[in-house]
């Protein structure tokens, strides 16, 4: 079900799915801070980018985009690289940090659907199925290597000084490329596959 046919067919859940999705972007982005935190960085504790207010998040292109495309962003939390010890393993956990939140969040919901109090309930059950499937495209989108997407700096981790320049470079440019790979569907089997294999992980854990 999409999120304007939810509003059309089921007002009260579309409602209630707003505050909720919202909140998917804003615990992805607090993740890479808190995260950060854990590895020596607290650049986004000290900018009070930690915080769960959703002024200090809500980024209005990534909200709009988000309810009318199905994938939308906050403002990134600002992390300082260099601070994180160990390095290696700590850029990987702040970049795939955001990640495994949403995918937590789709597990939750999926694991509610389980329940015929919330399956067979006209309200939660759109919600839940909304929120799940939102999730697993943010999670997996955001693993795609292209900058500035998470799975980029995962990827830049084992490349060679040259091949991580080369990649760097398209920073600037990555959210031109990335919507122009969305827009001419050249993206969609890589989250396809992506999702299935997250959902190939969440089966095992049901």
């Amino acid at each position: 079900m999409g999120l304007i046919s939810l509003l059309a067919s089921n007002p009260a859940a579309f409602f209630i799915l707003v505050p909720v999705l919202l909140y998917s972007v804003i615990m992805h982005e607090i993740a890479h801070g808190w995260v950060a935190s854990r590895f020596g960085d607290n650049t986004a504790k000290y900018s009070g980018r930690l915080s769960f207010h959703p002024a200090s998040h809500i980024d209005p292109m990534g909200a709009i985009a988000l309810f009318l495309v199905g994938f939308g962003w906050a403002k990134p939390v600002p992390v300082d690289y260099s601070n994180l010890s160990p390095s290696r393993r700590g850029i990987i956990s702040v970049a795939l940090a955001g990640c495994v939140v949403n995918i937590l969040i789709a597990i939750v919901a999926l694991f509610l659907l389980q329940f015929s109090a919330f399956n067979s309930n006209s309200l939660f059950a759109p919600v839940l199925y909304v929120v799940a499937r939102i999730n697993l495209i943010l999670a997996s989108l955001n693993l795609i290597p292209i900058p500035p997407l998470d799975g980029s700096r995962v990827l830049m981790e084992f490349l060679p000084t040259r091949a991580k320049y080369k990649l760097a470079v398209l920073e600037p440019y990555g959210f031109f490329i990335i919507i122009g790979l969305l827009w001419t569907g050249l993206l969609t089997p890589i989250i396809s596959f992506v999702q299935g294999a997250i959902l190939g992980f969440i089966r095992i854990l049901f």
